[in-house]
């Protein structure tokens, strides 16, 4: 049974809880939870997210970000994972079922040194074995195990592995097609499950009892509306504080909210930017960080107004960002002044281009010969990973373009409808443009498939020669400092070309009670929960 606690008003707070929310407030980076030192431990986490939660067969998932951040990665382990435990800077690749890695001098072979001692939550041990199982099922169409769906999930980040083998219990050799710098990064969503589970309930049962390594086991679900997971005792690196971990689906805003106050829920991703002063005044602590988010539109390049890049520039020229940042999300986002975000090691102020000039976009406009503007159409989802207030930020841009003579049509349909019809190239509603947020660096290897000439996915057309050439020197190099420099000057050019309309990189704003502790805000999509625990 769930306990709740109603949000108390500040007069009825201790004054330790006093001092530490007037001291992290909203906004500082890598904040912590009020008494987020202290020792403790145990408690229910019961987190709203902003939509339904994933497919629980490692990596189909099906959630965006959030479902992995929430659940994928409770209940599963890559190879690697991401160093969530600072606040000051985008997260590292560091061991979790590998403890060590080296890439020979062909740049392609690679071999893992995998943990000793770690058992899956049905008791079965972790070794050599276990990897190759899961890497059949995802690359094997011959093996039993595998289904179309599991390959295209899995081929975002293992695509690119030509061959792998045992080399002994303890060791395994991956070998890509090509070099490939980021693959240590990419192992971390390459997630291993129990073979046994497997073999005992076949694929197609799997995801009603799933079985990982992660810190997090599998004790119940609502499928897609809420998931009920409970400490693992024999987690390698120690048990999380949490007794039990409850993650609901709640898409509506105003319903996670309300959940919160009412004490159904002790937090909450993404509280509507209106609530949070009253949350504030109410208990609750509110945290942020910047991380690799964008929140834009992908335009058609191919036909049309937006075929022309006078009119791109000029359409990200008339959107006031920071009217949307400061006013709209009230500081829970940054305004975006070019493609790469904020957070990521690829930034550049240097490449800050578009500010707030409506008489510029005008003559741009012009320019192209659109002086008496033109009318087009966005589809822009409801709500969903990393999407904040979706509909109201297009009605603040549609106010904006307006302004400057371009007339918008909004379309509305729900995340996993638009995010579906985009991974078959196509636009849900027929639109000329797609609203929606994503992470680049976060997951390189989800980069060519935004900006990348050749994308399975609908990017709008967009094509550049040397944004191409320059995806692909980075992402062969293992030269951190050589990748840095090409991905800067493939953002440059993406920017400049402005297949976009750059509009804001989030904050990861989450609302918690006041008897949540221990909590780092990483500059991440991604969360460790291990560190959390509940008060009583």
């Amino acid at each position: 049974m769930t306990h709740r606690h109603p949000l108390r008003r500040l007069a009825a707070l201790p004054a330790a809880a006093l001092l530490a929310l007037t001291a992290t407030g909203c906004g500082s980076g890598g904040s912590d939870t009020p008494a987020a030192a202290d020792s403790g431990s145990g408690g229910t986490l019961v987190v709203g997210a902003t939509g339904t939660l994933p497919n629980t067969d490692t990596v189909i998932g099906g959630a965006g970000f959030e479902g992995k951040r929430l659940v994928s990665f409770q209940l599963y382990e890559g190879l690697t994972r991401y160093d969530l435990t600072q606040g000051d800077a985008p997260p590292e690749i560091t061991g979790a079922l590998a403890t060590s890695w080296e890439v020979a001098d062909d740049d392609t072979t690679w071999t893992f040194t995998l943990r000793d001692g770690v058992t899956f939550h049905d008791g079965t041990p972790f070794d050599a074995d276990a990897v190759i199982f899961n890497l059949d099922r995802y690359l094997d169409e011959e093996s039993d195990y595998y289904t179309d769906a599991l390959g295209a999930a899995a081929g975002e980040y293992a695509g690119g592995i030509a061959d792998y083998r045992k080399l002994d219990d303890g060791r395994v050799e991956l070998v890509t097609a090509e070099p490939n710098g980021h693959f240590p990064e990419d192992l971390a969503h390459v997630l291993i499950a129990s073979p046994t589970a497997i073999r005992e309930t076949g694929t197609e049962d799997f995801a009603r009892q799933p079985v990982g390594t992660g810190p997090f086991s599998f004790a119940s679900q609502r499928e897609g509306q809420e998931i009920e997971l409970v400490a693992n005792e024999r987690y390698w690196a120690g048990a999380p504080k949490l007794d039990r971990l409850i993650v609901r689906a709640i898409p509506d805003a105003a319903a996670r909210t309300a959940a919160l106050r009412s004490g159904d829920v002790n937090w909450i991703e993404y509280p509507n930017p209106d609530d949070i002063e009253s949350l504030t005044a109410e208990g609750a602590s509110v945290v942020t960080n910047s991380y690799d988010h964008l929140w834009y539109w992908i335009l058609d390049t191919s036909q049309g107004p937006w075929s022309d890049p006078r009119v791109r520039r000029a359409a990200n020229y008339a959107v006031d960002r920071e009217a949307i940042a400061e006013q709209l999300l009230h500081g829970t986002a940054d305004p975006a002044h070019q493609a790469a975000p904020r957070a990521t090691f690829a930034y550049d102020e240097a490449n800050d281009t578009y500010t707030y000039e409506p008489d510029r976009a005008r003559r741009l406009l012009a320019e192209a010969g659109y002086e008496d503007g033109f009318e087009t159409s966005v589809t822009v989802p409801t709500g969903g990973s990393g999407n904040l207030l979706p509909v109201p930020i297009t009605e603040a841009i549609q106010r904006d373009l307006a302004a400057v003579g371009i007339d918008v049509e909004i379309r509305t349909t729900d995340w996993s409808t638009l995010i579906s019809a985009e991974a078959e190239g196509e636009v849900a509603l027929g639109s000329d443009a797609i609203a929606q947020s994503t992470t680049l660096f976060q997951s390189e290897a989800l980069l060519p498939l935004f900006i990348g000439g050749d994308s399975p996915f609908w990017t709008g057309h967009y094509s550049n020669e040397r944004v191409d050439e320059l995806l692909a020197s980075a992402s062969a190099d293992t030269d951190p400092e050589r990748r840095r420099s090409d991905y800067r000057e493939a953002l440059s050019l993406v920017t400049r070309d402005a297949p976009w309309l750059f509009v804001v990189n989030d904050r990861n704003p989450r609302a918690l009670a006041p008897e949540v502790r221990g909590l780092v805000q990483p500059q991440s999509w991604f969360i460790d929960l291990t560190t959390v625990w509940v008060s009583s």
